[in-house]
């Protein structure tokens, strides 16, 4: 039995539709590099966050060891990412990314964002700030809800 939309339910879909869109909208920015979203994906974990093992990486990205192995073994061959011993534990191995692969995720973040900003310039200053106000509490709702 369903209920009537309240006014939190048509917002929570105006908002997820304009997330969608929006994404897939910079996501176009990230086809142009060639690389694929899985793999800018575990790249951008290892960019922002730091080495990490294949298992901690298969499990921040929600996929099999298996499956993450081999998308790294591609990783590595193309040269995005690089196999690193564990310091205290020889059995561990550690993957980070390569200047490369580093250098390839912040120029096309640097693409995605230009594409945002050139999306808000013909928004008015009042408008701006009211986005600016929205991006603030999305912020809020993303770490108060984990």
């Amino acid at each position: 039995m369903s209920h009537p939309a309240t006014p939190d339910d048509e917002l929570a879909a105006r908002l997820h539709s304009a997330a969608l869109h929006l994404l897939r909208r910079l996501a176009q920015e990230d086809r142009a590099t060639g690389v694929s979203a899985p793999r800018l994906s575990a790249l951008s974990v290892l960019v922002f966050g730091g080495p990490r093992t294949i298992g901690a990486l298969a499990t921040i990205e929600g996929v099999t060891p298996p499956t993450m192995t081999r998308l790294v073994a591609g990783m590595v061959a193309d040269g995005l990412v690089e196999r690193l011993p564990d310091e205290t534990d020889r059995r561990v191995v550690r993957v980070a990314a390569s200047e490369s692969g580093r250098s390839l995720l912040l120029v096309g973040r640097d693409r995605r964002v230009a594409t945002l900003a050139g999306m808000l310039e013909p928004l008015s200053p009042k408008e701006r700030r009211r986005l600016a106000t929205s991006a603030e509490l999305i912020e809020r709702m993303l770490t108060t809800s984990r």
